[in-house]
């Protein structure tokens, strides 16, 4: 069985690979243009990708290839186009849960910066300048403040562990919990439909957004969320960046104080790296308060050896048996 590996991938999940009997090909600098001309040289049976972006065009180049399963190394799969996969036959899979830890380490960190204000800080140190009355006694603490958490998947539930750790009062907002369940991770239920998540909204001093992006979560956390957030609500988001209106993010960033945490943007490259001045983001260009990553949750070594071993598994029983493990659409 051949795979092509289209993205950086770890060396003991391509040994791995190569244990199973697999004849590996790795282009981790393809990029989306070149993944339907390496497609063609290679003509593999799986295609393995991370971040890069699998639009309709190549998922037709992989069709013709011979590809019969995309394998997604990580959990989002917005960046592969999965309608276009349906249409030729082709299996798409993912390893949830595997980065959960990472991103809701992340997500704890970019709290924190709007807190205490630490990249600001740290910016100043960099440029010689000494500032302690800028920040002494200006930040809130996190101990018990209310935490809103929109999203209860893994990362989510993850997330809500630390928090409480944090000694914060958790608010959970999921259309797949009860009351009950989030009662066990020592949280309170937030609500399940628009109405009470409005509601949250009012209600927090900071929220965390942990929803994959769907027809029926593109831009969900609207103006009507944005308004009904307090002045001075800290915002963070590692999840995807099509889940919250930015445009509405900016206005309240200027006109309520908002601070803001974003590994995710509504725009961003498709590659892992750009030219200076390729890319810029009007959310992060707008100063101290906004806190900017670079989509990076789930890029710990721990995660990524983590995926690199789910990737293997779901290779592993689809040479062996022909199933398709966590498929996204059977």
């Amino acid at each position: 069985m051949k795979i092509l590996i289209a993205d950086a991938f770890e060396k003991t999940g391509i040994d791995s690979l190569k244990a199973l009997g697999c004849e590996v090909v790795c282009t981790p600098d393809a990029g989306m243009e070149g993944i339907p001309s390496a497609l063609a040289a290679h003509r593999p049976a799986a295609l393995i990708v991370r971040s890069t972006k699998v639009p309709a065009t190549s998922v037709k180049a992989a069709a013709d290839a011979g590809v019969r399963i995309i394998v997604r190394a990580g959990a989002g799969v917005d960046n592969i186009d999965i309608g276009a996969a349906s249409g030729v036959g082709i299996r798409v899979c993912n390893c949830p849960g595997m980065n959960a830890v990472a991103v809701a380490e992340l997500t704890m960190g970019l709290l924190l910066s709007c807190d205490r204000r630490i990249p600001d800080q740290t910016l100043e140190a960099r440029q010689g300048r000494w500032n302690k009355k800028e920040y002494s006694s200006r930040a809130r603490g996190l101990k018990g403040s209310t935490l809103g958490v929109i999203g209860a998947g893994a990362i989510g539930r993850a997330v809500v562990k630390r928090a409480v750790a944090f000694e914060m009062r958790v608010l959970v907002w999921s259309r797949s919990i009860t009351a009950e369940h989030a009662g066990d991770l020592g949280a309170e239920w937030g609500g399940n439909d628009t109405p009470a998540l409005l509601d949250l909204a009012s209600r927090c001093d900071a929220v965390t957004i942990h929803l994959p992006l769907a027809h029926d979560t593109k831009g969900l956390l609207g103006p009507a969320f944005i308004d009904r957030l307090r002045p001075g609500t800290y915002v963070i988001n590692t999840s995807r960046g099509g889940v919250i209106d930015e445009t509405s993010l900016r206005e309240a960033v200027r006109s309520k104080g908002l601070r803001v945490g974003l590994d995710v943007y509504e725009s961003q490259p498709g590659s892992s790296q750009t030219a200076p001045g390729e890319w810029a983001s009007e959310t992060a260009r707008l100063g101290p308060g906004v806190y900017a990553t670079h989509h990076v949750g789930a890029s710990t070594e721990q995660a990524q050896d983590a995926i690199a071993r789910e990737v293997v598994r779901i290779i592993g029983e689809y040479r062996r048996t022909g199933r398709v493990e966590n498929c996204v659409n059977p």
